[in-house]
């Protein structure tokens, strides 16, 4: 992918349904690591078809190898981070895609946390059969993902998010 290119991003459920589509952002950044795309008001599609706008500008960040994506909400009392634990993306030509397992971690501007969604990922692993196997890289994850919180490394280092976006408004200007 190539700087400012336009990209769209799916999101799906284990069992293979659709769970979430974001119909436009740009790349602001690739490396080995993953991507960096960002967005503002883009129009996001739920599974059932209902659709919504987001509210505000937001960077998030993507990973080849680990299993989480984090989202940066640039808001005016500070950036919020909604953090979901979710399968490395693949990107083909029809748009990014992984795979959301339901745990999340939403970080707020003072950088403290909560873990979100037990009961939704204790009824998918249930239903939807996440073997012992994937719990166990989930939860492995979900522990790397605070520690990066913790110690404000990646997405959570000072000034990340913003110099991101400002990036990606030069490409749109």
């Amino acid at each position: 992918m190539k700087r400012n290119e336009k990209i769209v991003v799916h999101s799906y459920k284990h069992d293979g349904s659709l769970h979430r589509i974001w119909t436009h952002a740009r790349v602001v950044d690739e490396d080995a690591d993953g991507i960096i795309i960002a967005n503002k008001r883009t129009k996001v599609i739920e599974g059932s078809g209902r659709f919504w706008f987001t509210r505000e500008p937001s960077v998030t960040y993507f990973y080849k190898e680990r299993w989480f994506n984090i989202i940066a909400m640039l808001r005016d009392k500070g950036i919020f981070y909604y953090c979901n634990i979710a399968s490395p993306y693949v990107i083909d030509e029809e748009a990014l895609k992984y795979i959301d397992y339901d745990l999340d971690l939403k970080v707020f501007p003072d950088f403290s946390y909560k873990t979100l969604d037990r009961g939704e990922y204790a009824e998918h692993v249930r239903k939807l059969g996440y073997p012992a196997s994937l719990r166990d890289i989930l939860e492995r994850e979900l522990g790397i993902l605070k520690h990066m919180v913790e110690h404000r490394e990646g997405p959570f280092r000072e000034g990340a998010p913003e110099e991101h976006y400002k990036t990606y408004e030069r490409g749109i200007a």
